[in-house]
């Protein structure tokens, strides 16, 4: 099957992007260069769903050239950067993908990925998996296992598990700490306000933000906010991280009541309709609404679409909603990842360790193909402390050694 992109002729502008990219990812290239030497996915397909942006394309580019056949698309239409998947196209990869598709033109690109058959699976947010339980499940049996990538995708991976559904054996990447800790709250609390600062042209200092959620992700966004002079609220189910935003000098009440005083929201809960019509109606005039989700069902839209009595676009990526009551509301980017649909998502350095999580543990199911017997799997240990030690090499950083001494102390029952 033939490539499904918007242009091909856009490729020079995604080259250049890649190129940057690989300048700013010492990891990736390390293992891209020892990819090259080893091949160890040789003879081996990978169907690939993950933001097609230019991090995410020298991914591909790195797995390829371990021998890897690469099949691309993306994880979410509006993700997509066409002159990145152009540059892939133009590379010798298969990719289907392009911005801005249809809900059917998204589900056709997912299945022609995985109508390869593929051996490998590199997930963000669960829709390979959840269609090749669905609508290919002949296929799985090829499978030797796959890799998911976000908080989503994981929560989906283990109700799968629970109700004994899934198939083959998946890495939860999103679980390691060197994923975790650092693309979550310092890649998605960056990225974030990127996204919404290029989009809206609009000053943080000063306004009240609404953090819906306070996660590793809404931990980041929190932050970030606080760092540009906002006033910061925390929304929370959960009452122990709900005491950690206390402490972190976070306001904490429910939405019903913060969706009274927000000038910015930011959802970040993987869960649904964290704001819905009850919200909408109580909101200041001129109120600018954002999800950090992967799916775009944390700002209930069909609801916002249903009671807004006029719809206007505001600016690119901005579509305003105005009320019975009379006030506007704002939505960036359809309520989708606003760090994504509205910017090039988090910084190359973050990523650099979080795919060479991804790069690692395919690796990993590859030579352990044999051993494999649960269906999730964490991160090896000494995979994330392999990262973090080269990272900080990279770093031009060192830390201290134990001596024998003190380890036996450490490891000694009496002290």
């Amino acid at each position: 099957m033939s490539s499904e992109i918007k242009d091909i002729n856009l490729w020079e502008s995604g080259e250049r992007k890649i190129q940057w990219v690989r300048k700013n990812c010492p990891l990736l290239s390390m293992l891209h260069d020892e990819f090259e030497k080893t091949k160890p996915f040789a003879g081996k397909k990978v169907a690939l769903s993950v933001h097609l942006e230019a991090k995410t394309a020298y991914l591909c580019l790195t797995l390829a050239a371990g021998g890897a056949e690469m099949y691309v698309t993306g994880s979410n239409p509006l993700s997509t950067q066409d002159d990145v998947a152009a540059a892939l196209v133009h590379a010798g990869l298969e990719v289907h993908a392009w911005h801005g598709t249809t809900p059917e033109e998204y589900e056709k690109h997912i299945r022609a990925v995985l109508e390869v058959g593929p051996d490998i699976i590199i997930d963000d947010g669960g829709d390979l998996v959840h269609m090749m339980h669905t609508e290919y499940r002949d296929l799985a049996a090829k499978v030797i296992g796959g890799c998911e990538e976000t908080t989503t995708g994981i929560l989906r991976l283990e109700a799968m598990n629970r109700a004994n559904e899934l198939l083959f054996p998946m890495v939860r990447v999103n679980n390691a700490m060197m994923k975790h800790f650092f693309d979550n709250r310092y890649g998605t609390g960056q990225s974030v306000w990127d996204g919404i600062n290029r989009t809206t042209n609009l000053i943080v200092a000063g306004k009240i933000v609404v953090v819906a959620g306070y996660g590793w992700c809404g931990k980041g966004t929190a932050m970030r906010a606080k760092g540009l002079g906002a006033r910061v609220i925390v929304t929370e189910i959960d009452p122990v991280k709900a005491i950690e935003a206390v402490m972190d000098g976070f306001d904490v009440m429910p939405m019903k009541e913060a969706a009274k005083l927000g000038d910015f929201f930011v959802t970040v809960t993987g869960c649904d309709k964290v704001i819905d019509a009850e919200d909408f109606a109580v909101m200041k005039d001129g109120a600018i609404l954002s999800n950090a989700g992967h799916f775009d069902c944390e700002i209930d839209m069909a609801g916002l679409r249903e009671i807004a009595v006029e719809k206007a676009e505001m600016r690119e990526n901005i579509m305003g909603y105005k009320l019975p009551t009379g006030q506007w509301i704002y939505v960036l980017g359809e309520g989708r990842l606003v760090n994504l649909a509205c910017g090039d998502g988090h910084p190359a350095e973050i990523m650099d360790m979080s795919f060479a999580i991804q790069a690692l543990s395919a690796k990993y199911l590859v030579e352990h193909a044999s051993e494999l017997k649960e269906k999730l799997i964490d991160v090896p240990n000494e995979v994330d402390i392999d990262v973090a030690k080269k990272k900080l090499a990279f770093m031009g950083k060192e830390i201290d050694v134990l001596t024998p001494e003190q380890e036996k102390y450490l490891n000694s029952a009496s002290v």
